[in-house]
């Protein structure tokens, strides 16, 4: 039999709590107070801090009436004057037009067709300026060299596709410059802001456009298979080349010179033998490449080719305790920072440091109330798949347990969304809430996580439900060999393709969990890519090959269907969804909730009509986490040892 996991409310907690810390009876470990679960999951108290590009005012976003809003604050002053007053929905981001007027986009019911509008730094002026029903709008170049003026793209002539837009910000007047034909996914403007590169995609084949100037026609300088990738990241100095991350002709993606006008690789940069490179830093000011990025298993790593940046960024880190940070923005001089601390104890803290006098001035902590001292740990762990794969994951422990002294722990398996994407090192709210109430928590990148490499992505073509789950298997067996885990006090959470992976689970290996929530997940793959938001149709032929074809692949999705194969479910469910998903349909998961009910299996199932993929509003993120909490406590305790 299992021991009952102690309440939250329990005497043994509310005298933890008071003395501030408690200690296991059977064990002597040192654990950390229970916290309330809103410190984990409310609004941050300010966040996602910018600065004017003249350097005069930074910019945040900080809670009005529960939603995320946006602050300007005069440097060196200490109150902060208030832009906008959403009330519905938290801006969903922002940035500066001009040292006069900032830019966010917002959306409605989490539909992400966001819509761009523009106000002054006094509040004056607020404009709508792509508000259309029904249209998204993305940004394609904020030209921070021409301050009216911003690109955008707009699905209002096609939702399917996105036409270019040169917009004036002060008045919303917009001129379209270039009519989609039908098959571009991306653009790409030079150094003037003058569009030059488009990325075409038809079917599976990927093409590069280019042209000399804005009144000449593209044309094509390479197409390949999709799988093989030359990413354009900005044009050289003379505006005549492209810095490009390209994995053409090798596994991992490195940073190369391509010339457009040959179409050739004419010189390789930077590359990693074990990670792609995904990020550049370029400066506007001095036109230079200054560093490349890669996400490493401890978190981001940096090849600098700029002595000046390197010496700014030295005396940052030793300024800080050598702790990792970023720099989320500087001035157009680039002599004045934002920078963001981080570590997997804290989501952190911004500076403000000015390199003309090296002064390093605190602005805020992100999660004050969040103390690093009763935080978890965030383990970077490694294990080998069934087929010889080296996994790289992350496990966060309790506070008070090591690797070597954690024994037979209720586990939550944490696989992450995407698919193609990965969990990365550093501070994550929902693994310090689980790891605070006792739970281990597992995230591991699986084959098709992104950054590992092309092989390692097209391994996980369609194999949703095959060896991507036996990837996530691989690892809870992986626990329990080590003495980790406690095998019958496993749950398995996640998000998206990870609510797809929870449902997989809890039918493909229906002895391995306790129990599972499915947090906006496909359950469907027939309806999942028939539902799909009408900008991604274009991409169709791709996610057939990389997901399964309904028709030539039909065995295949079925075997791979969740919703199929209800009947091996043995343990309880918990089930939520935004009923606005553009992604992942609320349909996917009522099929899941009718296909268990046919069968007399109530399952718990929580709707938020005002919610898109995942939960924004703060009042909705507590209700779903206390139910996550309550489920978890039911249904992980049974047998305990």
């Amino acid at each position: 039999m299992r021991k009952k996991i102690f309440p939250i409310f329990s005497l043994a907690i509310m005298l933890a709590t008071i003395s501030g810390f408690f200690y296991s009876c059977e064990s002597g470990v040192k654990h950390a107070p229970i916290l309330p679960l809103e410190d984990f999951f409310k609004n941050p108290e300010k966040t996602s801090y910018q600065i004017s590009p003249d350097g005069k005012y930074f910019s945040f976003l900080a809670p009005y009436e529960n939603r995320m809003n946006i602050y300007v604050q005069e440097i060196g002053q200490d109150s902060a004057m208030r832009l906008t007053s959403e009330t519905a929905r938290s801006v969903a981001g922002y940035f500066w037009g001009n040292n006069n007027r900032i830019l966010f986009l917002k959306d409605t019911g989490g539909d992400e067709n966001f819509q761009l509008y523009g106000v002054n730094i006094n509040g004056s002026n607020l404009l709508p300026l792509t508000a259309f029903e029904g249209v998204r709008t993305t940004i394609i170049d904020d030209l921070p060299e021409i301050e009216k003026e911003v690109i955008v793209g707009l699905n209002k002539r096609n939702p399917q596709i996105f036409d270019p837009y040169r917009l004036n910000i002060e008045t919303g007047e917009m001129t379209i410059l270039a009519e989609n034909p039908g098959n571009i996914q991306g653009w790409m403007t030079d150094h003037d802001g003058k569009l030059r590169i488009a990325i075409a995609l038809d079917g599976v084949n990927q093409s590069l456009l280019y042209r000399d100037s804005e009144d000449q026609p593209f044309g094509i300088v390479i197409t390949t298979n999709f799988k093989e990738s030359l990413s354009p990241r900005t044009f050289t100095e003379d505006n005549k080349k492209l810095y490009a991350t390209s994995n053409l002709g090798r596994d991992k993606s490195a940073l190369v010179i391509y010339d457009p006008q040959t179409a050739t690789e004419e010189k390789l940069i930077y590359e990693n033998d074990t990670y792609d490179i995904t990020g550049i830093i370029y400066s506007n000011k001095d036109k230079k490449l200054q560093a490349a990025s890669y996400m490493a298993h401890n978190g981001t790593q940096r090849n600098f080719f700029d002595s000046s940046l390197k010496n700014v960024y030295d005396k940052i880190s030793e300024k800080v305790s050598n702790m990792p940070f970023g720099i989320a923005d500087r001035t157009k001089n680039e002599d004045v920072y934002i920078i963001r601390t981080y570590n997997d104890k804290t989501p952190g803290a911004y500076y403000l440091y000015d390199s003309s006098n090296d002064k390093l001035t605190h602005i805020s902590d992100v999660y004050p109330w969040l103390k690093e001292e009763n935080m978890a740990a965030m383990n970077c762990i490694e294990y080998t798949s069934r087929d010889g794969l080296k996994i790289e994951g992350y496990l966060t422990l309790p506070v008070g347990y090591t690797m070597e002294t954690a024994k037979k722990l209720p586990v939550v398996i944490n696989p992450h969304g995407g698919p193609w994407a990965r969990d990365t090192w550093g501070f994550n709210p929902e693994a310090q809430f689980l790891a605070n109430r006792g739970y281990a928590v597992l995230q591991m990148n699986f084959r098709g996580s992104t950054g590992f490499g092309r092989k390692f992505w097209e391994l996980s073509f369609k194999e949703w439900g095959k060896t991507m789950q036996d990837d996530i298997t691989d690892g809870v067996i992986w626990l329990t060999e080590n003495g980790i885990a406690d095998a019958d006090r496993i749950a398995i959470y996640g998000g998206s393709y990870g609510g797809y992976a929870t449902l997989a689970g809890l039918t493909f290996t229906p002895d391995l969990y306790a129990c599972g929530i499915d947090y906006v997940g496909v359950s469907n793959l027939f309806t999942f890519l028939n539902t799909i938001p009408p900008y991604w149709k274009p991409m169709l032929d791709m996610m057939h090959e990389m997901v399964g074809d309904p028709r030539a692949d039909s065995t295949l999705l079925v075997s791979s269907s969740p919703v199929f194969h209800v009947d091996k479910i043995q343990v309880p469910l918990f089930i939520a969804q935004g009923a606005n998903d553009p992604r992942v349909n609320k349909d996917e998961s009522d099929q899941m909730v009718k296909a268990l009910e046919e069968r007399g299996i109530t399952v718990q199932y929580m709707v938020k009509d005002n919610e898109g993929h995942g939960f924004h509003n703060e009042e909705n993120r507590f209700e779903f986490y206390k139910a996550m909490e309550t489920f978890l406590e039911e249904n992980m305790t049974i047998g305990a040892n």
